[in-house]
């Protein structure tokens, strides 16, 4: 179960005040506890002058020593209208010796030419989903249920040329792989919280969960998976956790929601809403 950081701003602008000097700051997230440590890989990922994406990552937790310095490091150079940045606590749907999960190839967040993405929540059917990728699967790199998911989303996203009709498909997939699967006792998905951009012009979040898996890291009046954003007219602002204790400034996305929001000359505009899914979808948003 990880930890999400997305900006987009009218303008470049660092981001190393949320990554790294914010009170509920990435790096304080990264550590709150000994139980809840991220020790599994981060990253931080924005687009370069050509529009590319560029991710730097690491393969232990942010705070440790070595990482911590890197992690800091890498936060004063992510300057840039959109900054993606991720904590790794690792799921492990495939009962891999725990060496196995560590790498930079399973640290995310996963970038492909203009696309990035990262994912709190875990698929447990990785295995079974990857024919769903058809010709996307040979991108695979790690081993990780997430890094499906992304190429999943992609692949739906490419077909539907929208964000949110991809993100409703990739929904309806892991669904109907579950549903082949015989319906296990195991649900198709713990959670599906997703920021996603396919450039420095847009950011996407997505939110929806099933189960309960307890209070936010920092603030114990969440729950975990609840996800929130801060909007000013020049910058958005979103996250697992709000990276303030400024009540008032951080709304909630609550599961089952959508945010989009989109530079729009010296602006930024964000709308919010409920994910589409179908009504008959048998794995909808857990009731508020």
């Amino acid at each position: 179960m990880c930890r999400l950081f997305g900006m987009l701003s009218s303008r470049e602008e660092p981001a190393v005040h949320w990554l790294v000097r914010a009170d509920r700051s990435l790096l304080a997230q990264s550590n709150a506890s000994r139980e809840t440590a991220q020790r599994e890989g981060w990253g931080i990922g924005w687009f370069n002058d050509g529009g590319r994406a560029h991710v730097e990552r690491g393969v232990h937790g942010a705070f440790e020593e070595g990482e911590r310095e890197r992690f800091i490091e890498v936060a004063a150079r992510a300057s840039a209208p959109l900054v993606f940045g991720h904590l790794r606590h690792a799921s492990n749907p495939m009962k891999l010796p725990s060496e196995r999960l560590l790498g930079l190839e399973n640290s995310q967040p996963f970038e492909a030419h203009t696309i990035l993405f990262a994912h709190n929540g875990a698929i447990p059917f990785p295995t079974e989903t990857r024919p769903m990728l058809g010709v996307y699967e040979p991108n695979l790199r790690g081993i990780n249920d997430s890094e499906v998911l992304f190429w999943l989303l992609v692949r739906n996203t490419h077909e539907h040329d929208d964000p949110l009709q991809g993100y409703v498909h990739t929904v309806e997939d892991l669904v109907r792989v579950w549903q082949g699967m015989g319906r296990p006792a195991l649900p198709p998905f713990s959670g599906l919280n997703v920021i996603f951009s396919r450039g420095p012009e847009e950011l996407w979040a997505f939110c929806l969960w099933t189960g309960d898996h307890g209070p936010g890291l920092l603030d114990p009046t969440r729950r975990y998976y609840e996800m929130t954003y801060a909007v000013l007219p020049h910058r958005v602002v979103v996250g697992s956790e709000p990276f303030d204790e400024e009540r008032g400034t951080w709304k909630p996305l609550a599961s089952g929601d959508y945010l989009k929001a989109r530079r729009e000359g010296d602006r930024v505009v964000v709308t919010t809403g409920r994910t589409p899914l179908p009504a008959a979808l048998e794995f909808g948003p857990p009731p508020q």
